[in-house]
């Protein structure tokens, strides 16, 4: 329980740190910047590793799957790697949100800022309930990979339908319930007019950015819960990949363009864990076979997106 506390205080520190001291005044975000931060979360997340290592190597954490130091070293790997992966596509319909309620870049850090800590809760929420479901019943995971399967093959014939914040059913609903301005006043969430609270656009993009999250949850848990079960690996792999979201956000999101067939490589590793889940009563997948899979699917998608050249008709859209 100490290793538990430790690291989440961590995680607190390093996020009050964030908004009182690195970005105390709001600032649009560069990309020098962005990939600075970025190489920053991946090398601490890349790290722990090793403190995942020391952690299972002794009596300083509970082992409830008997993992060997060397196991789970890879296990938290894998799974970072996973999350890491699918958090692409999260930034994809972040884009999308912003971009549709015309959210100044200046603000969006503060957006973010906030979004990932109602991730960080819901996530931890739905890792606790995932764990248990699993450990209690064991044809659960067939289920799980069902899931992603089906997600997988949603996403291959989505045919790059894009996401449409404000036609959606949480804008829709929340307008009724609450007032709401099209105009931004500097970072407020809120404004008063006659004494009545009306919601900022800002306000409106992080609940449906958090509620986009919890959606992307419903993906990203299983898959994480097909390579270890361990509740410390699958926590802490998942959040330190959120960590890094908000930087990899403003690196990527300028150059989305660029990465054409990344939701290919999304659709091979959600097939991939999918399928890992409703065999692995029957065989068991190394550890590095499942690294070497999600590697090389991150590589071909950002190779082929690199060196395959667009389409006429792409061009001119």
């Amino acid at each position: 329980m100490t290793v538990w506390i430790i690291f989440i205080l961590c995680i607190l520190l390093f996020l009050f740190l964030d908004l009182a001291v690195i970005n105390k005044n709001s600032h649009v975000i560069k990309s020098k910047e962005a990939a600075i931060w970025t190489g920053i979360w991946v090398s601490l997340a890349l790290s722990f590793s090793g403190v995942i290592w020391w952690l299972f190597s002794g009596d300083h954490i509970q082992n409830p799957t008997g993992l060997s130091p060397d196991k789970a070293l890879l296990k938290y790997i894998t799974g970072y790697l996973i999350e890491l992966s699918l958090s692409v596509d999260n930034i994809f319909v972040i884009a999308v949100i912003f971009r549709s309620f015309s959210i100044p870049e200046k603000y969006q850090h503060r957006v973010l800022f906030w979004g990932i800590l109602g991730a960080i809760f819901f996530r931890a929420l739905m890792i606790v309930f995932g764990v248990a479901l699993i450990n209690q019943f064991e044809w659960i995971i067939y289920f799980f990979g069902a899931f992603l399967l089906f997600t997988a093959f949603k996403m291959l014939k989505s045919d790059g339908e894009e996401f449409k914040p404000k036609e959606s059913f949480i804008f829709k609903n929340l307008r009724k319930i609450l007032p709401f301005t099209a105009f931004t006043a500097g970072e407020k969430f809120f404004i008063y007019k006659r004494g009545i609270r009306i919601a900022t656009p800002l306000f409106m993009a992080l609940v449906i950015i958090e509620l986009t999250d919890i959606l992307f949850a419903l993906d990203s848990i299983p898959a994480i819960l097909a390579i270890t079960a361990d509740p410390f690996i699958v926590f802490s792999s998942n959040i330190l990949a959120i960590m890094g979201l908000r930087s990899m956000y403003f690196l990527i999101s300028r150059m989305l363009n660029k990465f054409r067939f990344i939701n290919y490589s999304l659709v091979a590793i959600l097939g991939f864990v999918g399928l890992k889940m409703i065999f692995s009563h029957h065989v068991e997948i190394p550890e590095w076979l499942s690294l070497t899979v999600i590697g090389l699917s991150l590589i071909g998608g950002v190779l082929a997106s690199m060196l395959l050249p667009e389409k006429e008709e792409e061009l001119n859209t």
